[in-house]
């Protein structure tokens, strides 16, 4: 009787949707260029030096505490200078595409039968936009934006345990090693991209499950993380 009753209760968790957690900036859009030229914009406000092409290839093999620790930035500074990013965003949204081959992956996603999610820094009426003008927003089953760099995982935590989801038919996608570290942290499957922010070998460092290099590649790594029975 007890191995029946643990059977049925497998049965009941295999039922549970899976999710796929994406990262926005960097991710699915490429906002690289456009943030640049809003922070470089800011650096005088925040005190920091703008960011030059060679600063940038450096800065994109650092992880996100070395990058604040070579910019001399008060950590106190961050939350204010992410709300002026954001909004000095919806000016450039125009300008802010999504990656090509994103928008065909996340709907290969959806007919797999996963949830998608998003956790982002950015606004929501920014990301909103920009999912709107791809025609990929009602693809998504919620959208999780605060200003935080180092708390993505507890928003994980509350995400699945609100969504009753199981953390082993969870994904977190993005592009960045604080990404990886947060997926980790919560204890779910990490997918590291390197068409964004940090360069392949530094992500390489933090060990994610997997590593890919165009967005093609997430529909067939999904399905080989969740077989369909």
């Amino acid at each position: 009787m007890i191995a029946i009753f643990k059977d049925i209760l497998n049965l009941m968790v295999d039922r549970h949707e899976k999710i796929i957690i994406f990262d926005f900036d960097g991710t699915l859009a490429d906002t690289l260029e456009v943030v640049i030229s809003i922070t470089n914009d800011l650096a005088a406000d925040f005190g920091y030096s703008p960011t030059t092409a060679t600063d940038l290839q450096q800065l994109q093999n650092l992880n996100s505490w070395q990058i604040i620790k070579l910019s001399n930035i008060s950590l106190f500074k961050i939350p204010k200078l992410l709300r002026r990013v954001q909004q000095e965003l919806q000016n450039n949204l125009g300008s802010i595409s999504l990656f090509p081959g994103i928008p065909e992956a996340l709907n290969d996603l959806k007919n797999q039968g996963c949830q998608l999610s998003i956790i982002t820094s950015n606004s929501p009426s920014n990301v909103e936009f920009v999912l709107n003008r791809h025609g990929v927003l009602a693809l998504f089953d919620n959208l999780n934006s605060e200003s935080t760099l180092f708390g993505k995982h507890r928003i994980i935590n509350r995400l699945l345990k609100q969504q009753n989801i199981p953390k082993h038919q969870a994904v977190y996608v993005g592009d960045e090693t604080r990404d990886i570290t947060a997926a980790h942290k919560s204890k779910i499957k990490s997918i590291a991209v390197t068409w964004g922010f940090n360069s392949a070998n530094v992500l390489a460092k933090y060990k994610p499950d997997f590593m890919m290099n165009q967005p093609q590649d997430l529909p067939p790594t999904i399905a080989s993380i969740f077989p369909i029975n």
